[in-house]
């Protein structure tokens, strides 16, 4: 017989095999959790530590079936399952949080920035889009540039098109088309930072949120997260409000990536929201007193989530991408290792190619620049 107040000892099924995955698999280990994995690669970063390996298509029913059989609760590593298999599963007894419903809700992005605006939360104005002619309708209407987006599965820049001008609308248009995926155009914001917010709500509607980060992108790639990042208190301040009304608008459970835009002016606009664990929350692993994928866990689990504090005064994690088409042999980690307060996480992907992630390394330091500059140092020390 369980004890009151403890947990029985439980089997997640996680989604997706990569490296958020992966991460959630050693949190989950850390409280004497199982993990089970579904995902189309056999050596995929999280099967590759996983109890249980699945190994087959992430939409398909009899894969997601065999998962739910083996584990006492599904979660998610990306928003890309078609939510009605989710609502299957749930159906047939095995929760899934975040819920088929929040999901639904984010995964379609037109949908996801209709239920924002609808709460009276600021986000780019945006139209939806069948045809060219729709596509030109909007930049009137809208203005120049505008961006055109699939409405599903985009990440990293995939899905997403800047139109500058009219006269690239036809190629835009056909570019996107063949990825199947319904679109829809926003208006360019001319944002000063890129900004990010990771939150955590539990089933009892307890939530923690983390500190407001600042991220830099290259190429649509976040090469650089940095917290505490440069804007002032009161920016922090409505960044958090604002993913705290984002997360309670869709009902969430679990761990949250909230991405925004920073205007001139100092308000803040939703990019978009991930129902996941997030790039921009990797440094809570060394850098926080509960990182993002264990208050995940605790989330979707019932427990009493774990503080967000920093440890330190100053994080920065750094990216480490591919930079070539190839196997993935790590070089540089032994210099890399050496530098103090610096934490290297290699996420054990075969394969290497130009903008894949493969790793990251979060520094702590005293103040932004010392975490910067350590960061950066040992990150520029590994290649694959």
């Amino acid at each position: 017989m369980t004890k009151k107040g403890s947990v029985k000892p439980k089997t997640i099924g996680i989604i997706g095999g990569g490296q958020l995955a992966r991460m959630t698999a050693m949190a989950a280990y850390r409280i004497g959790l199982d993990i089970a994995i579904l995902d189309p690669e056999s050596d995929s970063p999280a099967g590759q530590i996983a109890h249980i390996k699945l190994v087959g298509s992430l939409n398909d029913i009899s894969m997601l079936e065999e998962l739910a059989r083996v584990s006492n609760l599904l979660t998610l590593e990306n928003e890309f399952v078609d939510a009605p298999l989710l609502e299957h599963i749930e159906s047939i007894g095995i929760p899934v949080l975040p819920t088929a419903h929040t999901v639904r809700l984010i995964q379609d992005k037109l949908l996801q920035k209709q239920v924002l605006e609808k709460n009276g939360i600021g986000v780019p104005h945006f139209m939806p889009v069948s045809s060219p002619d729709d596509i030109n309708k909007a930049g009137e209407k809208l203005g120049w540039p505008l961006v055109l987006k699939t409405r599903r599965n985009g990440y990293d820049g995939r899905g997403n098109v800047l139109i500058n001008e009219p006269n690239k609308i036809h190629l835009s248009f056909k570019n996107l088309e063949e990825t199947k995926s319904p679109l829809m155009v926003e208006a360019f914001i001319p944002f000063k930072k890129e900004l990010a917010v990771i939150v955590a709500r539990s089933a009892n509607g307890e939530i923690v949120i983390y500190p407001v980060v600042e991220t830099i992108q290259r190429n649509h790639i976040c090469h650089i997260v940095k917290v505490p990042g440069d804007f002032s208190a009161s920016v922090s301040q409505e960044a958090t409000k604002v993913a705290r009304q984002a997360i309670e608008s869709v009902d969430g459970i679990g761990i949250f990536g909230v991405e925004m835009f920073l205007l001139e002016d100092d308000r803040v606009l939703i990019n978009e929201l991930a129902p996941r664990p997030h790039n921009s929350g990797h440094y809570t692993i060394d850098a926080c007193i509960s990182s993002q994928y264990e208050n995940h866990l605790r989330a979707i689990l019932g427990l009493p989530l774990g503080s967000p504090a920093m440890i330190a005064p100053a994080a920065v994690m750094v990216n480490l991408l591919g930079d070539r088409d190839g196997a993935a042999n790590v070089n540089g980690l032994e210099n890399a290792l050496s530098a103090q307060a610096t934490y290297v996480h290699i996420y054990g992907k075969r394969l290497t190619r130009p903008g894949r992630k493969m790793g990251h390394v979060t520094a702590l330091g005293q103040n932004i620049d010392e975490a910067l500059e350590k960061a950066k140092r040992a990150a520029s020390l590994i290649s694959f």
